[in-house]
Formats: structure tokens, C-alpha cells, sequence
């Protein structure tokens, strides 16, 4: 989402402005659908990695999740600066690598008596119910609404990120979250990055003309990839109680 990479410098340029790329979401659709399916072939390898030579997977994993990283504050950049020739590489490598660290999620999820592949479908179909609801609250956001959320948001994002991140450190030194708190940050993921589809549908046609769909779809990709990620951890936690 393009609150992810400059917050501030969006608000500004959003705030009062009409639309300056009315069809830009629908342009950037394929090349979300792309990212996700190349996501899919970055998941399906960690998975086969898994099966066939578990123990060189942690390894390969920390690697992959340290390149990630390292891509979203790139990515951050490149929405920022609306730089349409990164964004495409960008995306294309970022939905792969994700795909390679998702993939010990999804071994969990199905491991998991209660989940499995029915609840990554689950994740999946509240991926696209979201993406409609989002279309029509957000589409029709005020500028007031429309700010307010998006700061809203922003806010809660940064929050989020810091948990989430204390938890990997914590997690090298084997050092778990309580159950009830992984509850607390899958759930307050879901609801912020939920949030933040809708913030796409007002703040993506006021920062991206109809000619700069890449950016916009890295941006959209961010945020449905994240609320997919937390809807799986929020079920498998819920289901080993």
C-alpha cells in the first residue's frame, strides 16, 4: 500500500486532490495476479526444500527473510519515487522470495488439525472479500475519512512491524510469544492490513496516474500478501487452543 513507503509525503499529496489515475487499480491487477502466482512458485520450492532436505531450510530461510527485508525498504523507495522501471524486477523477485519464507508458514498451517489446506483456502477467500469491500468503502471515502484513516493506519502499521520483528529476534534465541499475545498481533494485523486495502482504493488513484500501474500494484501486492500471512497465523493460533 502506498501508506507503507511514504505516509506523509501521500497524505500531502493525496489531501484535496482529485484523481489522477482513475483506472490505475484495474491496470495493476495483472500484475498483482502475476506477483501472487510467482509467490505461489516461491512457496511450492520452500515446500519441496522442506520435504525433500529439511535441514539446510532455517538456513536458506534467514537468508531469504534478510533479502526481504531488505526489498521492502527498497520497495518503500521505489513507491516513493514512483521509479516505474525497478518496480517491475522488484516486484517479480520480492513475490518469489516471499513465496520461499511463506512456505514454512504454509507447512505449518498444514500440519495443523483444524486448519490446513481448507484454511489456507479460508486465508485466501478473505483475501477477496476484502479486496470488494475495500473497493466500495474506499472508493467512496471523503477526503476527511480518507486522511484520517490512512494516518490511522500508518500508525498502526509501524506498531505492528516492531512486534513483529522483536518476535523474530526473540524467536533466534528461542524465545516464543505467549499465545495469548501471538493472538493479540495476528489479530490487530488482520483488522491494520484489512484497513489498509481500503486506504489503497483512496490513496493509490491519487498518487499513481493511469500509466504507473507497477508501483501501484507493488503497493496492493504489500498489502494483500501481509493480510494473508497474518489470517493464517491468526488461525493457527486459535486452533491449538
Amino acid at each position: 500500500m502506498a501508506n507503507t513507503s511514504n505516509f506523509r509525503q501521500a497524505i500531502a499529496e493525496a489531501q484535496g486532490k482529485k484523481l489522477v489515475g482513475p483506472n490505475v487499480i484495474a491496470n495493476a491487477l495483472p500484475f498483482v495476479g502475476g506477483g501472487l502466482l510467482l509467490t505461489a512458485v516461491g512457496s511450492f520450492a520452500g515446500l519441496n526444500i522442506i520435504s525433500t532436505n529439511p535441514g539446510i531450510f532455517m538456513t536458506t530461510f534467514w537468508v531469504a527473510l534478510i533479502a526481504q527485508l531488505a526489498l521492502f525498504f527498497i520497495a518503500s523507495s521505489v513507491l516513493a519515487n514512483d521509479n516505474n522501471q525497478v518496480a517491475l524486477p522488484l516486484l517479480a523477485t520480492y513475490s518469489l522470495i516471499t513465496g520461499y519464507t511463506l512456505s514454512g508458514l504454509l507447512f505449518v498451517t498444514l500440519r495443523t488439525p483444524g486448519v490446513g489446506i481448507t484454511g489456507i483456502g479460508f486465508a485466501a477467500l478473505g483475501c477477496g472479500v476484502t479486496f470488494i469491500a475495500a473497493r466500495q468503502i474506499g472508493s467512496n471515502l471523503s477526503d476527511s475519512d480518507g486522511i484520517a484513516l490512512t494516518q490511522t493506519i500508518r500508525i498502526g502499521i509501524i506498531a505492528l512491524l516492531i512486534a513483529v520483528f522483536g518476535q523474530l529476534i526473540l524467536s533466534f534465541f528461542g524465545v516464543f510469544t505467549p499465545t495469548w499475545l501471538e493472538i493479540g498481533i495476528s489479530g490487530l494485523g488482520v483488522f491494520l492490513f484489512a484497513g489498509a486495502a481500503v486506504v489503497d482504493f483512496y490513496i493509490l488513484p491519487r498518487t499513481y496516474r493511469d500509466d504507473q500501474p507497477i508501483p501501484a500494484a507493488l503497493s496492493m501486492y504489500l498489502t494483500y500478501i501481509n493480510l494473508f500471512i497474518f489470517i493464517l497465523r491468526l488461525m493457527n493460533v486459535l486452533s491449538r487452543n
